[in-house]
């Protein structure tokens, strides 16, 4: 950063003693990675886990960070990956999904879509009213991405993670990791093309 060490400096300070070096880091990035971590697993108990066991990783594999890559993307990358195993895990236990109740378990109540939805309907809806809707659908369009093109537009668009450094996150080449964005900002404008009125009420 302009403004102060950089990460990788933090870094190799924290991994010579001092602890104040690691808590900058995790200010630096913990929001940005619960962010994203949080767009994957879909709650938010399980993303503050998931965060810590982030950082848990770091600290113990702080000593063999060789700087080949930047830290943010050392960091993301872990969390990419530990995303994947509780999303695998999941799906081994049968995890809810988005369209499925949730909150009582014998599977009444609210689907994770339904807590977004508007409880008292109303004939004219209001500009708030819109703009919930609209998140709702934005939201369920880019959890409908294949997995690969929402992967990099979460990386991109919630974490701002440069494309470079999603290509090493991902382990694919840059233009592959451009074109999976491309590919889902198309599908993301498809899905959304009946809103477009509602996009420009809330312009």
């Amino acid at each position: 950063m302009a403004d102060g060490p950089s990460d990788e400096d933090l870094l190799a300070r924290y991994t010579s003693g001092d602890p104040s070096a690691f808590a900058e880091l995790v200010r630096r990035h913990e929001a940005s990675v619960y962010n994203f971590v949080l767009r994957h697993v879909r709650s938010a108990p399980v993303a503050e886990d998931v965060v810590q066991d982030v950082f848990l990783r770091i600290v113990q594999g702080a000593r063999d960070f060789k700087g080949q890559s930047r830290f943010s993307t050392w960091c993301f990358t872990i969390a990419r990956n530990l995303c994947i195993d509780h999303l695998r895990k999941a799906v081994l236990r049968k995890h809810p999904s988005l369209d499925q109740a949730s909150g009582s378990e014998d599977g009444e109540g609210a689907t994770l879509g339904d807590r977004t939805a508007d409880p008292h309907p109303r004939a004219a809806v209001d500009r708030s009213a819109i703009g919930d809707e609209l998140k709702d659908h934005i939201t369920r369009a880019v959890d409908e991405l294949p997995d690969d093109q929402r992967e990099v537009f979460l990386l991109r668009e919630v974490a701002r993670v440069p494309f470079k450094d999603i290509a090493v996150i991902t382990g694919v080449p840059e233009n592959t990791v451009k074109s999976r964005m491309r590919y889902a900002l198309e599908r993301l404008q498809r899905a959304l093309a009946e809103y477009e009125d509602y996009a420009r009420a809330l312009s």
